[in-house]
């Protein structure tokens, strides 16, 4: 594992550190060898969104995962980039994100000036899978820099150093968006929106659920039924007072919980009711749920 000199890291904005810090000696130049994914993860497609994303691939078009918080977005675009090796940069977008935070900045590096690549431009030039996670919540002055990358264009322009780069070949941008947050202040400007193609994610079928969480946390088919079943019932609550369905993820963590000793109750509270709301009420109502799918 590669590391920066305490001056460098000093001198790096936040929206750079995660990126920069595995990558760089003083004088090298950013690697992306290690965004690649060395095993795969484990991923059950439930429609045609494999085929898909490879013909997106194949064809340089961008592509947008739209879908709910744990439904699967992240799980699915890790899988594909093993299956097309290709490195895998993600930035987790927010309202302090900007432009140079993913393009890239000069910095002072001992006793020199150099310019140092973001994770969009490092993998623009070297041909990656770059992945801006919630793009709704990056300010929409940061979000107008991937439109050239998002059209037959295929360019990054980096004003600083007045280059236009072009796209390698295996370069592919991809964005999350969760339609459930959409608002008048966040929502991603038809402009954004129209340069994507788009796959649909919505929480698996129930069969395949209980799949996932056998393969991912060895629960019994019981056990993971058990746990589907109370998912179901949380999820049916969406709009009655619940802003949010109980993602896979959480079902994951409770089983994962049982399977560590802690009893069932236990584990769906702290897993599944818990975090999805403070609502005294609506944390009764998920508590009488759990208690009719664990009985005492």
């Amino acid at each position: 594992m590669r590391h920066l000199c305490g001056q460098l890291s000093s001198s790096i904005p936040n929206g750079l550190v995660n990126f920069v810090k595995t990558h760089l000696h003083p004088g090298q130049e950013l690697s992306l060898e290690d965004y690649r994914l060395a095993e795969e993860p484990y991923y059950r497609p439930i429609r045609d969104e494999v085929e898909l994303f490879e013909r997106a691939h194949e064809l340089k078009l961008p592509v947008m995962l739209k879908g709910p918080t744990g439904s699967g977005k992240t799980r699915f675009l890790e899988h594909m980039a093993f299956r097309l090796d290709l490195p895998l940069v993600t930035v987790a977008c927010h309202e302090d994100l900007t432009a140079s935070d993913l393009v890239g900045r000069y910095l002072f590096i001992g006793n020199e000036t150099k310019w140092i690549d973001g994770p969009l431009t490092a993998a623009v030039r070297h041909g990656a899978i770059c992945y801006l996670d919630e793009l709704v919540e990056a300010r929409k002055d940061t979000t107008v820099i991937i439109h050239p990358l998002g059209d037959d264009r295929r360019i990054l322009p980096i004003e600083k150093k007045g280059h236009l780069i072009e796209a390698h070949p295996d370069f592919m941008l991809v964005v999350s968006f969760n339609p459930g947050y959409q608002s008048i202040l966040k929502d991603l400007k038809q402009s954004t929106r129209q340069r994507f193609m788009a796959l649909d994610f919505e929480y698996p079928p129930k069969a395949v659920e209980t799949e996932i969480l056998v393969e991912e946390t060895g629960a019994t088919r019981e056990l993971a039924e058990q746990l589907v079943e109370l998912g179901a019932m949380v999820r049916n609550l969406r709009d009655h007072g619940l802003e949010e369905g109980v993602s896979t993820r959480l079902l994951v963590y409770a089983s994962r919980l049982i399977q560590a000793g802690v009893p069932a109750r236990r584990a769906a509270d702290a897993a599944m009711v818990k975090p999805l709301t403070d609502d005294e009420d609506m944390l009764e109502t998920l508590q009488e749920l759990v208690e009719t799918v664990f009985p005492a």
